[in-house]
This record gives structure tokens, sequence and C-alpha cells, in this order.
């Protein structure tokens, strides 16, 4: 069967630039990704097609030679070498890129355990969980897989993602790399790390040809939790408190990132007011040992239903609110 042309699987013109490859590129392998198409085998080769085409229209050198000679460039078929064509595949394959056609020999794996050949941009983003970005057989990944790294560069790069209470309290999270061999990482997340913050591993990236290795910077992106938010270094939350507690005063129990603990609150509290919580925040990752707070704001809860001497009791309050208006 004829290959379809690399430019029309993609649905761009032959004079597309770098960013309008990239683009084509996401949103077709959004669209048919293993992942979004369960035991859909029409999806899966979709997806090759795709994938084969952007690794080679992405690649500068590979994409002059498919423009000039096509699928002829990386089949096989083109008999003689002109323009150098074996100069240029030594090169690739020096540099590591086994395959120099299409895309080679190169994985990357998903979390569904399927293989497929090709490397994968910095593409997808948080719509598919942790990445590393590159091209030359890495794979990084705890529930959702990617296999890239990083062109050009000893460093690798990579971004995880931790729950709210693990980016405030610190954890440990077991990650998995896959080149010549697959192996796994313990990567310690800080507690205090916020949104877009690194964490680099030193000796975890690439070896160049010197001996020299690079390092893994690991971007942190936290998860929004249900119960609390941060600004800096405070926790914000909502709490809910009988509207006795709130026309009296009393005693409250609020849950903190550290547990839950009792608190005054006074007597006239108003709905919206804030109740802080002194050193239950974040700790800083700047300076050791200092917390933030919690700032927890109320609520005040009305019974539904109330019993007749519930009723009575309000009732007479109430006409003692008139009288004292009047």
């Amino acid at each position: 069967m004829k290959k379809r042309d690399y430019y029309e699987i993609l649905g761009i013109g032959k004079n597309a630039k770098e960013q309008e490859i990239k683009r084509a590129y996401r949103k077709l392998a959004k669209k048919y990704h293993p992942d979004a198409n369960p035991d859909n085998a029409e999806a899966e080769k979709i997806f090759k097609e795709v994938t084969e085409a952007y690794n080679v229209l992405s690649d500068a050198e590979k994409r002059r030679l498919y423009d000039k000679f096509g699928h002829a460039a990386f089949d096989g078929s083109m008999g003689e070498d002109p323009e150098g064509f074996s100069r240029a595949r030594e090169q690739y394959e020096h540099r590591g890129e086994r395959g120099f056609g299409g895309f080679g020999r190169r994985e990357w794996s998903s979390s569904a355990g399927k293989e497929y050949g090709g490397s994968m941009e910095d593409l997808f983003g948080d719509a598919f969980g942790q990445f590393f970005r590159g091209k030359a057989g890495y794979s990084f990944g705890a529930e959702n897989d990617f296999v890239y790294d990083a062109p050009g560069s000893m460093d690798l790069e990579g971004e995880i993602t931790v729950s709210f209470r693990e980016a405030a309290l610190g954890c440990e999270k077991v990650i998995s790399l896959e080149g010549v061999q697959r192996h796994t990482l313990a990567v310690k997340i800080p507690a205090g790390i916020n949104e877009g913050q690194s964490v680099r591993l030193k000796g975890k990236g690439r070896r160049n040809h010197r001996g020299q290795i690079g390092d893994l910077l690991l971007r942190v992106h936290v998860a929004p939790d249900g119960k609390f938010s941060r600004k800096d270094g405070d926790v914000y939350a909502t709490e809910a408190i009988p509207y006795t507690t709130a026309i009296l005063g009393g005693e409250a129990e609020f849950e903190t990132l550290y547990g839950r603990v009792k608190c005054r609150i006074p007597a006239g509290s108003q709905a919206g007011s804030k109740v802080r919580l002194r050193g239950k925040g974040i700790i800083s990752t700047k300076s050791g040992g200092n917390y933030g707070d919690e700032y927890v704001t109320l609520q005040i809860t009305v019974p539904r239903e109330l019993s007749p001497r519930e009723k009575a009791l309000v009732e007479e309050l109430q006409r003692l609110e008139h009288r004292r208006g009047a």
C-alpha cells in the first residue's frame, strides 16, 4: 500500500512553520492517542501515522530529505547516494539516533503497556500528566508514561504532578526511566514546594561522549485540593459552625494539614469572617523552620428543622430582637 504524504497526514501545507507542525501534531495526537481510544485499532493506526509524520517533519534535516526524495529517503529504495545521504545517516547514528528513516527503533510506552515507535516532544502538557521533553529513547512516568529526551543537551527535563498535601508536607515519588535499560528513581519532593518549582536530580541526565553526565530537572505541578488552597506559605479553608456557636461563641474543631485542632470562636461571629490558626500553614523552602498560617473562613449553619422547644426559644429571641429594635 502506498504511504500517505506526511503533510497530508498532519493536514498542513509544505511551507508550514515549526509551530504550525507542532500544533497540528498536538491536535491529532490528542484525538487519536491510545489512552483516549482504548481497543480502537483504527485510531492506533492513525496515531502511528501521525507520530511518524511528525518525527520527520519536525526534524530539519529529515524534512529536507523528505521534501526532495519523498518516502524513498527513508525506505532504502533510493539506489544512489545523492546529497550525501549516507553521510547524513552516519551523522544521525553518531548522535545516538538509531534508525534514520521515519522513527526507527526509538519507542515510547503508555500506561496501558503499548509501545509505539517515535519520539514525543513537549506536546501534551497536563492533558496526559507526567512526561519528559526531548527525542531519543527515554521514558518517564508514574501512571501516564511517555518517552523522550532533550536534544542537544545533557540535561533532561520532565514534569511531575503531586497532590496539594504532598507538596505541602513533602513526599517521595518513584519514577521510571527507560533508555538502554529501564531503571527507577526515588525522588524526594521537599515540603513547601510550590507550583512550577523544579527538583534537580544531579547526575541523572544524559551522558556525552566525554563521559560527562547532565542533570534531570523535574518541574512540579500541584493538583488542586478540595479542602485547601494556598498563597505563598498561608493556607486557606472554609469551615461551618452552628449558628448557636456564632451567636454565643464557643469552641470549634477545624481540619489542618497537620491534623484537627480546636480553637475559640468569638461570640457574635459573622458568616465570612476569618479565624487565624498560627503556624498551621506551609513551611518556607527559603527560610527553614518558618511556617505560614491557616485562615479559616466561617460559614454559619442553620438547622432545616427545629423541635417545638427550639422553635419556641427562637421565637422568643425574635421577640426580644424586635423590642430592642423598637
